[in-house]
């Protein structure tokens, strides 16, 4: 568990730095060009690549503190739904776009709602329980901080249906092996 929370510190620490210090944030960005590119993207990876390894330590002797019933797992399914559309959507500009205004953070609050759902080990509830306090944290303080251009493809009408499909066809990918490829655990339906 160690490993898990040490690799969601420098994560979730790293993706903070806006909501707690936008100003620091934007004048290291300034002064380090690339630099602040590099270090901000070995510090995400590394802290990442804790999480799985911690994680996967953690899943070895879990900690159950609750059992979802089997209807929560479809609850779960259906949440898990938007999850692909929103992320793809963050990068497709378009009316989806538009009206979620911060389609990636959506796409990180439904996804990790959906797992506290059916999940109840304690590594399950440190770890999606974290993503959903600093998705909710970070839409919050994106209000009130100025808008950071984000390279994405031009706006097109055809945005909101590439979103869509390519989410949908990345649903049934995860259902169907997918997630037990690369989680290890086969989805409940």
């Amino acid at each position: 568990m160690t490993l898990l929370i040490i690799g969601l510190v420098i994560f979730l620490g790293t993706h903070s730095i806006s909501i707690v210090a936008p100003a620091w944030r934007d004048r290291m960005a300034q002064q380090l060009g690339n630099g602040w590119r590099a270090i901000y993207s070995i510090l995400s990876i590394a802290g990442f690549v804790l999480i799985i390894k911690g994680y996967a330590v953690a899943r070895l002797n879990p900690d159950v503190i609750y059992t979802s019933p089997l209807w929560l797992h479809h609850v779960t399914a259906a949440l898990m739904l938007f999850v692909f559309p929103l992320l793809l959507a963050t990068y497709l500009p378009g009316k989806i776009k538009t009206m979620f205004k911060h389609p990636m953070l959506n796409a990180v609050k439904f996804w990790s709602l959906a797992h506290l759902l059916s999940n109840g080990t304690l590594h399950d509830i440190v770890l999606f329980g974290s993503f959903l306090l600093w998705a909710s944290a970070d839409r919050i303080s994106v209000k009130r901080r100025p808008a950071r251009p984000l390279n994405t493809l031009p706006a097109s009408p055809y945005n909101d249906w590439i979103a869509l499909i390519g989410g949908l066809l990345l649903y049934v990918a995860f259902i169907h092996g997918l997630h037990r490829l690369l989680i290890g655990v086969q989805p409940v339906l």
